[in-house]
Protein backbone atom coordinates (compact mmCIF):
# COMPACT_ATOMS: atom_id res chain seq x y z
CA UNK A 1 0.00 0.00 0.00
CA UNK A 2 3.26 2.25 0.97
CA UNK A 3 4.35 1.74 -2.60
CA UNK A 4 1.27 2.68 -4.20
CA UNK A 5 0.44 5.61 -2.47
CA UNK A 6 4.71 6.70 -3.41
CA UNK A 7 4.48 6.11 -6.87
CA UNK A 8 0.89 7.51 -7.37
CA UNK A 9 1.67 10.42 -5.90
CA UNK A 10 5.30 10.23 -8.39
CA UNK A 11 2.68 10.13 -10.86
CA UNK A 12 1.07 13.02 -10.34
CA UNK A 13 4.03 14.93 -10.14
CA UNK A 14 5.46 13.78 -12.87
CA UNK A 15 2.13 14.35 -14.69
CA UNK A 16 2.12 18.43 -13.74
CA UNK A 17 5.25 18.50 -15.22
CA UNK A 18 4.02 16.93 -18.29
CA UNK A 19 1.42 19.37 -18.57
CA UNK A 20 4.05 22.31 -17.97
CA UNK A 21 5.31 20.99 -21.44
CA UNK A 22 2.58 19.85 -23.07
CA UNK A 23 0.04 23.12 -22.44
CA UNK A 24 2.75 25.28 -24.34
CA UNK A 25 3.37 22.94 -26.73
CA UNK A 26 -1.32 22.26 -27.72
CA UNK A 27 -1.09 26.40 -27.48
CA UNK A 28 1.44 26.44 -30.72
CA UNK A 29 0.01 23.46 -32.17
CA UNK A 30 -3.27 24.65 -32.02
CA UNK A 31 -3.28 28.34 -32.65
CA UNK A 32 -0.12 27.92 -35.37
CA UNK A 33 -0.40 24.80 -36.93
CA UNK A 34 2.95 24.54 -36.28
CA UNK A 35 5.08 20.76 -35.63
CA UNK A 36 7.55 22.13 -33.18
CA UNK A 37 9.97 19.50 -32.53
CA UNK A 38 12.39 21.66 -30.57
CA UNK A 39 9.99 22.32 -27.89
CA UNK A 40 11.78 20.12 -25.35
CA UNK A 41 15.34 21.63 -26.00
CA UNK A 42 13.35 24.76 -24.47
CA UNK A 43 12.88 22.45 -21.39
CA UNK A 44 16.35 21.14 -21.70
CA UNK A 45 17.53 25.15 -22.34
CA UNK A 46 15.54 25.84 -18.96
CA UNK A 47 17.14 23.50 -16.33
CA UNK A 48 20.84 24.43 -17.46
CA UNK A 49 19.65 28.31 -17.61
CA UNK A 50 18.25 27.41 -13.78
CA UNK A 51 21.10 26.03 -12.69
CA UNK A 52 23.87 28.56 -14.23
CA UNK A 53 21.78 31.89 -12.49
CA UNK A 54 20.81 30.19 -9.67
CA UNK A 55 24.75 29.66 -9.24
CA UNK A 56 25.13 33.24 -9.90
CA UNK A 57 22.54 34.97 -8.73
CA UNK A 58 22.10 34.15 -4.98
CA UNK A 59 19.95 30.87 -5.27
CA UNK A 60 16.68 28.80 -6.52
CA UNK A 61 14.32 31.55 -7.32
CA UNK A 62 16.12 34.29 -8.45
CA UNK A 63 17.29 31.51 -10.86
CA UNK A 64 13.96 30.67 -11.57
CA UNK A 65 12.60 33.61 -12.39
CA UNK A 66 15.92 34.99 -15.01
CA UNK A 67 15.72 31.34 -16.55
CA UNK A 68 11.85 31.40 -17.29
CA UNK A 69 12.54 34.83 -18.65
CA UNK A 70 15.56 34.02 -20.51
CA UNK A 71 13.69 31.08 -22.39
CA UNK A 72 11.42 32.89 -23.20
CA UNK A 73 13.43 34.97 -24.91
CA UNK A 74 15.72 32.63 -26.62
CA UNK A 75 12.09 31.14 -27.44
CA UNK A 76 11.26 34.27 -29.36
CA UNK A 77 14.53 34.68 -31.06
CA UNK A 78 13.82 31.21 -32.27
CA UNK A 79 10.25 32.08 -34.07
CA UNK A 80 11.87 35.35 -35.05
CA UNK A 81 15.43 34.02 -37.10
CA UNK A 82 13.41 30.41 -38.39
CA UNK A 83 9.84 29.29 -37.31
CA UNK A 84 8.20 32.25 -38.89
CA UNK A 85 9.50 31.62 -42.08
CA UNK A 86 7.79 28.11 -42.04
CA UNK A 87 4.27 28.88 -40.80
CA UNK A 88 3.21 28.39 -44.74
CA UNK A 89 5.39 25.43 -45.00
CA UNK A 90 4.44 21.89 -44.95
CA UNK A 91 4.59 19.32 -42.23
CA UNK A 92 8.07 17.82 -43.47
CA UNK A 93 9.55 21.38 -43.65
CA UNK A 94 8.64 22.19 -40.21
CA UNK A 95 9.59 18.68 -39.07
CA UNK A 96 13.22 18.75 -40.51
CA UNK A 97 13.63 22.45 -39.57
CA UNK A 98 12.89 21.92 -35.73
CA UNK A 99 14.78 18.81 -36.08
CA UNK A 100 17.89 20.51 -36.79
CA UNK A 101 17.50 23.54 -33.70
CA UNK A 102 17.38 20.54 -31.60
CA UNK A 103 20.76 19.06 -32.67
CA UNK A 104 22.09 22.72 -33.34
CA UNK A 105 21.23 23.52 -29.85
CA UNK A 106 21.99 20.23 -27.85
CA UNK A 107 25.73 20.46 -29.50
CA UNK A 108 25.26 24.20 -28.61
CA UNK A 109 24.84 22.87 -24.62
CA UNK A 110 27.73 20.80 -24.54
CA UNK A 111 29.70 23.30 -25.85
CA UNK A 112 28.91 26.16 -23.21
CA UNK A 113 28.17 23.21 -20.12
CA UNK A 114 30.40 20.31 -21.12
CA UNK A 115 28.55 16.61 -21.37
CA UNK A 116 28.51 15.99 -17.57
CA UNK A 117 25.37 16.05 -15.46
CA UNK A 118 24.73 19.09 -13.87
CA UNK A 119 22.30 19.57 -10.65
CA UNK A 120 20.00 21.77 -9.25
CA UNK A 121 19.65 22.32 -5.57
CA UNK A 122 16.48 22.77 -3.88
CA UNK A 123 15.24 25.59 -2.35
CA UNK A 124 15.80 25.74 1.37
CA UNK A 125 12.11 25.74 2.35
CA UNK A 126 11.24 22.66 -0.03
CA UNK A 127 14.20 20.70 0.70
CA UNK A 128 12.52 18.53 3.92
CA UNK A 129 10.12 16.09 4.12
CA UNK A 130 6.92 15.23 5.98
CA UNK A 131 4.78 12.62 7.30
CA UNK A 132 2.10 11.59 4.78
CA UNK A 133 1.48 8.66 7.14
CA UNK A 134 3.25 6.10 9.79
CA UNK A 135 6.27 4.83 8.22
CA UNK A 136 5.98 7.07 5.44
CA UNK A 137 7.67 10.76 4.56
CA UNK A 138 7.58 12.53 1.36
CA UNK A 139 9.32 15.02 0.04
CA UNK A 140 8.01 18.87 0.43
CA UNK A 141 9.44 19.57 -3.03
CA UNK A 142 7.61 17.02 -5.30
CA UNK A 143 4.44 18.52 -3.46
CA UNK A 144 5.40 22.12 -4.10
CA UNK A 145 5.53 20.57 -8.09
CA UNK A 146 2.08 19.01 -8.13
CA UNK A 147 0.67 22.27 -6.22
CA UNK A 148 2.22 24.48 -9.10
CA UNK A 149 0.99 22.40 -12.01
CA UNK A 150 -2.18 22.92 -11.11
CA UNK A 151 -2.15 26.48 -10.23
CA UNK A 152 -0.94 27.17 -13.82
CA UNK A 153 -3.16 25.19 -15.00
CA UNK A 154 -6.06 27.49 -13.47
CA UNK A 155 -3.98 30.74 -14.24
CA UNK A 156 -4.00 29.18 -17.79
CA UNK A 157 -7.94 28.68 -18.18
CA UNK A 158 -8.58 32.08 -16.61
CA UNK A 159 -6.13 34.11 -19.02
CA UNK A 160 -7.67 31.59 -21.79
CA UNK A 161 -11.55 32.01 -21.05
CA UNK A 162 -11.73 35.38 -19.84
CA UNK A 163 -9.04 37.62 -21.52
CA UNK A 164 -8.75 39.12 -24.74
CA UNK A 165 -5.58 37.83 -25.85
CA UNK A 166 -7.24 34.28 -24.96
CA UNK A 167 -10.25 35.75 -27.00
CA UNK A 168 -8.05 35.62 -29.59
CA UNK A 169 -5.78 33.16 -29.25
CA UNK A 170 -9.30 30.71 -29.36
CA UNK A 171 -9.94 32.75 -32.27
CA UNK A 172 -6.87 32.17 -33.64
CA UNK A 173 -7.37 28.35 -33.20
CA UNK A 174 -10.19 28.54 -35.12
CA UNK A 175 -9.66 30.28 -37.58
CA UNK A 176 -6.51 32.09 -38.54
CA UNK A 177 -8.15 34.05 -41.28
CA UNK A 178 -10.91 35.26 -40.16
CA UNK A 179 -9.02 36.84 -37.21
CA UNK A 180 -6.47 38.02 -39.38
CA UNK A 181 -9.34 39.41 -41.53
CA UNK A 182 -10.86 41.50 -38.49
CA UNK A 183 -7.49 43.49 -38.45
CA UNK A 184 -5.59 41.22 -36.05
CA UNK A 185 -1.92 41.23 -36.27
CA UNK A 186 -1.53 37.12 -36.52
CA UNK A 187 2.12 37.99 -36.75
CA UNK A 188 2.28 39.16 -33.07
CA UNK A 189 -0.42 36.98 -32.04
CA UNK A 190 2.02 33.70 -33.20
CA UNK A 191 5.14 34.92 -31.55
CA UNK A 192 2.96 35.82 -27.96
CA UNK A 193 1.78 32.16 -28.00
CA UNK A 194 5.15 30.85 -29.09
CA UNK A 195 7.16 32.65 -25.85
CA UNK A 196 4.20 31.84 -23.72
CA UNK A 197 5.12 28.09 -24.78
CA UNK A 198 8.80 28.69 -24.53
CA UNK A 199 8.81 30.01 -20.99
CA UNK A 200 6.45 27.09 -19.72
CA UNK A 201 8.59 24.81 -20.96
CA UNK A 202 11.83 26.56 -19.28
CA UNK A 203 9.80 26.72 -16.15
CA UNK A 204 9.51 23.07 -16.30
CA UNK A 205 13.04 22.81 -16.68
CA UNK A 206 14.02 24.44 -13.65
CA UNK A 207 11.53 22.72 -11.57
CA UNK A 208 12.39 19.24 -12.63
CA UNK A 209 16.44 20.25 -12.46
CA UNK A 210 16.75 19.17 -8.47
CA UNK A 211 14.94 16.16 -9.23
CA UNK A 212 16.84 14.89 -12.37
CA UNK A 213 20.36 15.52 -13.84
CA UNK A 214 20.93 18.53 -16.20
CA UNK A 215 21.94 16.87 -19.20
CA UNK A 216 22.65 17.64 -23.19
CA UNK A 217 19.28 15.85 -24.64
CA UNK A 218 17.10 15.61 -21.75
CA UNK A 219 14.30 17.24 -23.47
CA UNK A 220 13.61 14.43 -26.09
CA UNK A 221 12.21 11.87 -24.05
CA UNK A 222 9.76 13.91 -22.10
CA UNK A 223 8.68 15.44 -25.55
CA UNK A 224 7.53 12.49 -26.44
CA UNK A 225 5.53 12.20 -23.99
CA UNK A 226 4.65 15.69 -24.48
CA UNK A 227 2.86 14.57 -27.51
CA UNK A 228 1.08 11.65 -26.16
CA UNK A 229 -0.52 13.90 -23.51
CA UNK A 230 -1.63 16.27 -26.17
CA UNK A 231 -3.28 13.60 -28.51
CA UNK A 232 -5.43 11.90 -25.29
CA UNK A 233 -6.14 15.15 -24.50
CA UNK A 234 -7.14 16.97 -27.64
CA UNK A 235 -5.17 19.47 -29.56
CA UNK A 236 -5.20 22.83 -28.67
CA UNK A 237 -7.54 21.99 -25.49
CA UNK A 238 -5.72 23.41 -21.78
CA UNK A 239 -7.77 21.39 -19.89
CA UNK A 240 -7.36 18.42 -22.44
CA UNK A 241 -3.55 18.20 -21.82
CA UNK A 242 -4.51 18.43 -17.78
CA UNK A 243 -6.35 15.58 -17.91
CA UNK A 244 -4.40 14.24 -20.04
CA UNK A 245 -1.28 14.69 -18.44
CA UNK A 246 -2.53 13.18 -15.17
CA UNK A 247 -3.34 9.93 -16.69
CA UNK A 248 -0.25 9.45 -18.47
CA UNK A 249 1.99 10.38 -15.35
CA UNK A 250 -0.01 8.10 -13.14
CA UNK A 251 -0.16 5.08 -16.02
CA UNK A 252 3.57 5.64 -16.75
CA UNK A 253 4.74 5.29 -12.85
CA UNK A 254 2.25 3.18 -11.73
CA UNK A 255 2.65 0.89 -14.37
CA UNK A 256 6.70 0.73 -14.19
CA UNK A 257 6.48 -0.10 -10.50
CA UNK A 258 3.12 -2.56 -10.57
CA UNK A 259 3.99 -4.76 -13.88
CA UNK A 260 8.13 -5.32 -12.81
CA UNK A 261 6.54 -6.34 -9.38
CA UNK A 262 4.32 -8.55 -10.55
CA UNK A 263 6.72 -9.72 -13.21
CA UNK A 264 9.53 -10.43 -10.72
CA UNK A 265 6.34 -12.26 -8.85
CA UNK A 266 5.76 -14.51 -12.00
CA UNK A 267 8.84 -15.05 -13.66
CA UNK A 268 12.47 -15.56 -12.90
CA UNK A 269 15.15 -13.08 -12.29
CA UNK A 270 16.51 -12.00 -15.62
CA UNK A 271 13.23 -12.75 -17.78
CA UNK A 272 11.06 -10.38 -15.16
CA UNK A 273 13.99 -7.80 -15.35
CA UNK A 274 13.89 -7.74 -19.08
CA UNK A 275 9.79 -8.17 -19.55
CA UNK A 276 8.71 -6.29 -16.60
CA UNK A 277 10.29 -2.48 -18.22
CA UNK A 278 9.01 -3.60 -22.00
CA UNK A 279 5.75 -3.82 -20.94
CA UNK A 280 5.60 -1.00 -18.61
CA UNK A 281 7.02 1.22 -21.58
CA UNK A 282 4.22 -0.13 -23.68
CA UNK A 283 0.93 0.93 -21.27
CA UNK A 284 0.62 5.01 -22.41
CA UNK A 285 1.15 4.09 -25.81
CA UNK A 286 -1.70 1.35 -25.88
CA UNK A 287 -3.46 4.24 -23.27
CA UNK A 288 -3.24 6.50 -26.60
CA UNK A 289 -4.65 3.55 -28.91
CA UNK A 290 -7.97 3.13 -26.74
CA UNK A 291 -8.58 6.48 -26.38
CA UNK A 292 -7.74 7.26 -30.27
CA UNK A 293 -10.19 4.35 -30.97
CA UNK A 294 -13.50 5.68 -29.23
CA UNK A 295 -12.12 10.00 -29.92
CA UNK A 296 -9.81 10.33 -32.84
CA UNK A 297 -9.49 13.71 -32.15
CA UNK A 298 -9.09 13.57 -28.29
CA UNK A 299 -10.92 13.69 -25.12
CA UNK A 300 -11.46 17.49 -25.19
CA UNK A 301 -10.65 18.72 -28.62
CA UNK A 302 -13.36 21.29 -29.90
CA UNK A 303 -16.02 21.01 -32.58
CA UNK A 304 -15.02 20.52 -35.68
Amino acid sequence: MILLIVQALNGFQLGMLLFLIASGLTLVFGVMKFVNLAHGVQYMLGAYLGVTFATHAGGFWPGLVLACITTGLVGLGLEWLIYRHLYNRGDLEQVLATFGVIITLNEATRLIWGSSPLQLAMPEALSSTFQLMPGLRYPIYRVALGLTGIAVAVLLAVVVNTTRIGMLIRAGATSQEMVSALGVDIGRLFRIVFGIGAMLAGFAGVLAAPLVSVEPGMGESLLILAFVVIVIGGLGSIRGAFVAAIIVGLVDTLGRAMITTLAHTLLSGPSAARLGPALASMLIYLVMACVLAVRPAGLFAGRA
